[in-house]
């Protein structure tokens, strides 16, 4: 992960990156004060923020990796940095944050309702904004881009077969991530990419902007 992180990632990659980041930041607005983002990485997404003083002191980066931590602070040293699993307790009171991102995480989590059930309870029941960008796994045109960037990237490098490792990798469709979601957020936004059409099998990832219920 550490390895891919670091990428200079081009073509089809960059443009799938590049939407992520500008989704979550065009539907963030301006007044929100305190931010979880979860699977941080090497922060990647700090590059397109555009924050107060206040807003980068209350900007809280969770991963779950102790070496993409150990990079992220070199790279970050002003934003606090959490080795967790957001998927156990954070340790934060409840309605502690304004924002929450997760930028291609939920698909990766084994007890998605665990950290959904505690994103709930720490976003501000009243203004807070909870936004998610997803792959859309399992679509043609997802597929197709894994088949011509990352698999051939895995393979030349681990000279293994990549199916066992993505399947292990990628547990929850869109179709699940969505009906989980439901459950206690309601969706404000809504963005395929790169067409506009509902279709996981037309797009390559899926940004949502959603509300505690």
């Amino acid at each position: 992960m550490k390895h891919w992180l670091g990428r200079e990632l081009k073509g089809i990659a960059s443009i799938i990156v590049k939407f992520g980041h500008k989704y979550v930041v065009s539907h963030s607005g301006t007044t929100f004060v305190k931010t979880l983002e979860v699977g941080t990485g090497l922060g990647e997404h700090l590059k397109y923020e555009h924050m107060s003083k206040e807003q980068e002191d209350n900007y809280i980066a969770v991963d779950i990796r102790q070496n993409v931590a150990d990079s992220f602070k070199q790279l970050w040293p002003n934003i606090q940095m959490l080795v967790k699993d957001c998927q156990e307790p954070l340790g934060f009171s409840e309605e502690s944050f304004d924002r929450i991102i997760a930028i291609h995480v939920l698909e990766h989590l084994p007890n998605l309702p665990a950290f959904l059930a505690q994103a709930h309870q720490l976003l501000n029941k009243n203004d807070g904004i909870f936004i998610v960008v997803i792959p859309c796994e399992g679509g043609a045109g997802y597929w197709l881009g894994r088949k011509l960037f990352s698999q051939k990237l895995f393979e030349q490098r681990y000279h293994l077969p990549y199916k066992p490792f993505i399947k292990s990798d990628h547990l929850n469709t869109p179709e699940e991530i969505l009906r989980e979601l439901k459950r206690t957020f309601k969706v404000v936004h809504r963005r395929y990419y790169p067409l506009y059409l509902p279709s996981v099998h037309l797009n390559l990832c899926l940004g949502l902007a959603l509300r505690p219920r």
